[in-house]
């Protein structure tokens, strides 16, 4: 008999309908993704908030005495397997650090970024390895098949030999920890060899509790050669993609204006060949397309309905992944070495910033470089227009 393996959640965030710049109630996102495996039970949560964890218990059928406002009091009475971290980076290192010390739980599934600081992230890998704990990072893309039939057609050889990637999106540190992650699992994790970069911060741009820069221009090369350039800001599109692969006999584009996933080569006398990804995008599987018509007349059963009407979304199957994993006692897809390796290549770009020039890694700082310039005077962002209504990325 297969063993149920007892779920909880550290921090289930406020209403998920309304997300901002104060976080996205991943909490929500996470659990759809276990309510769908055979053998899961969702059995615990805890939020400083208490009336967010008492909603989050009522959507999920968690029991009462089983919510909570202190995980510590949760991993002790709970007997758990997996727990999903969904709160704000900076908060990340310490509740980790809790759960895989407690000797409760076998599994911590955590949302990214990783952490605040380069030496917490490592930290948190380090000491998980030592407490024989699975620690996954949300970097769900990976199981998008955009994303993955892209590393398909890299791997078969149709663009030739990986020459460079460019990608543009909002951040370096939030949504850049996706893009960096997907660079290096299409370069097979070569090492970095060095990062450069400049960025602009003249408007406050708290996300989640970070700093996060305006706009950001960082080039990075690989120790076999391959090359980075990243561009980040609202609306600037520099690269006008999310994610184009360069080869040395074509090229791959995720996210262009006319196709999720697109090629050209020699084979496709350098013309554009869409590639059919079975329904998914690079948001999500038909996500938006169902749901809002059905929330207006079946209101009560229109999120199970929709899961199953729009298929699993990227969340769902790498919460599948990092699950099965733990069952199998096998190394994650999105394990958090491999996250940890994406993090610190946006910590060198803003170290770059900060030593104006080029940085060699492994990263050697103790502390957030943008953080800290911010911090003292050596960027001085003004307040937010209106920090309430600040757009947020998507996670």
């Amino acid at each position: 008999m297969t063993h149920t393996t007892r779920v909880g959640f550290i921090g289930t965030g406020p209403d998920p309908d309304r997300p901002d710049t104060t976080g996205y109630a991943m909490a929500y996102r996470h659990a759809s993704g276990y309510e769908r495996l055979d053998d899961c039970e969702l059995v615990a949560c805890a939020d400083i908030v208490p009336e967010n964890a008492a909603a989050f218990a009522e959507k999920h059928g968690i029991d009462d005495e089983h919510v909570y406002t202190d995980y510590r009091e949760m991993l002790a009475e709970c007997d758990l397997d997996v727990v999903s971290v969904c709160t704000p980076p900076g908060t990340h290192h310490e509740l980790v650090l809790g759960a895989a010390r407690s000797g409760q739980v076998g599994a911590i599934h955590c949302e990214k970024p990783l952490a605040k600081t380069l030496p917490d992230a490592r930290e948190m890998v380090e000491v998980c390895e030592a407490e024989g704990v699975q620690l996954t990072v949300n970097h769900q893309y990976r199981y998008g098949k955009p994303f993955a039939k892209a590393k398909t057609l890299l791997d078969g050889g149709a663009i030739g030999e990986l020459r460079r990637f460019e990608f543009g999106h909002t951040t370096l540190y939030d949504t850049g920890s996706h893009y960096f992650d997907l660079c290096n699992w299409y370069n097979d994790y070569a090492d970095v060899e060095w990062v450069l970069a400049g960025l602009d911060y003249r408007e406050e741009n708290r996300m989640f509790g970070a700093h996060n820069e305006n706009q950001g221009l960082a080039q990075w090369r690989y120790e076999n050669g391959v090359f980075g350039l990243a561009s980040t800001g609202w609306g600037d599109e520099f690269v006008d993609c999310l994610l184009r692969i360069r080869g040395s006999e074509g090229e791959i584009e995720i996210g262009s204006s006319s196709g999720d996933l697109r090629y050209r080569n020699a084979h496709t006398d350098g013309r554009w060949k869409v590639v059919d990804t079975d329904g998914d995008t690079v948001w999500g599987p038909t996500a938006g397309r169902v749901g809002a018509g059905l929330k207006r007349v079946l209101p009560r059963i229109a999120d199970r309905l929709v899961a199953r009407l729009e298929g699993p979304s990227f969340i769902d199957r790498a919460i599948e992944g990092v699950v099965t994993a733990y069952r199998e006692g096998r190394t994650p897809e999105l394990d958090a070495r491999r996250a940890l390796a994406s993090q610190e290549l946006a910590f060198a770009a803003w170290e770059s910033v900060r030593r104006r020039g080029r940085v060699d890694l492994p990263l050697d700082v103790e502390d957030n470089p943008l953080e800290a310039m911010v911090e003292a005077g050596e960027l001085d962002p003004a307040p937010a227009e209106d920090p309430e209504t600040q757009r947020s990325p998507s996670s």
